[in-house]
C-alpha cells in the first residue's frame, strides 16, 4: 500500500509541479516580484494537490478535518519553498537555467516534507479502535 501511495503520489506531484511552474513562469513574465511568483505558483499547485492527494493517492474520506491540517502543512511548507528558491535563485547563475535549478530544489525540499507529513498527519489511517 505505502509503494502504491509513493507512486501515485510521484505522478500528482509531477503534475502539481507542471502548474507550479507554468503559473510561476508567467507571474515572472509579467513582472512579479521572484518571492512572489513562486508563492503564487506554489499555491495553485495547492489546490490541485490537494484534490488529487486526498481522493486518488491516499484515498481519504476525511474531509473538514484534513482540510485545515493540510492548509497548516501546506503554509509551512510554502514558507520553506518559497526560502529556499530565493537562496538558490540568488546563488545560481542568472537566466532561465538558474531559475529552474532554484525551482526544482524548493520543489524537491517541499516535496519531501508535503508526503511526509500527508502520510502521517493529513491522510492517516485510522487505528483499528478509530482514533482520528
Amino acid at each position: 500500500m505505502v509503494r502504491r501511495q509513493i507512486h501515485r503520489f510521484l505522478i500528482v506531484g509531477s503534475l502539481t509541479v507542471v502548474v507550479d511552474l507554468v503559473i510561476y513562469s508567467l507571474c515572472l513574465e509579467v513582472g512579479f516580484l521572484v518571492s512572489l511568483s513562486k508563492a503564487i505558483g506554489f499555491l495553485a499547485g495547492t489546490i490541485f494537490a490537494y484534490v488529487a492527494n486526498r481522493f486518488w493517492t491516499f484515498e481519504s474520506r476525511r474531509s473538514h478535518v484534513a482540510v485545515l491540517k493540510f492548509l497548516l502543512l501546506y503554509l509551512s511548507t510554502l514558507f520553506a519553498n518559497v526560502s529556499v528558491n530565493q537562496m538558490i535563485f540568488e546563488a545560481a547563475p542568472s537566466g532561465e537555467k538558474g531559475r529552474l535549478f532554484a525551482f526544482l530544489v524548493a520543489t524537491s525540499v517541499s516535496a519531501t516534507l508535503n508526503f511526509l507529513g500527508m502520510k502521517y498527519i493529513v491522510f492517516r489511517e485510522q487505528s483499528a479502535s478509530g482514533d482520528a
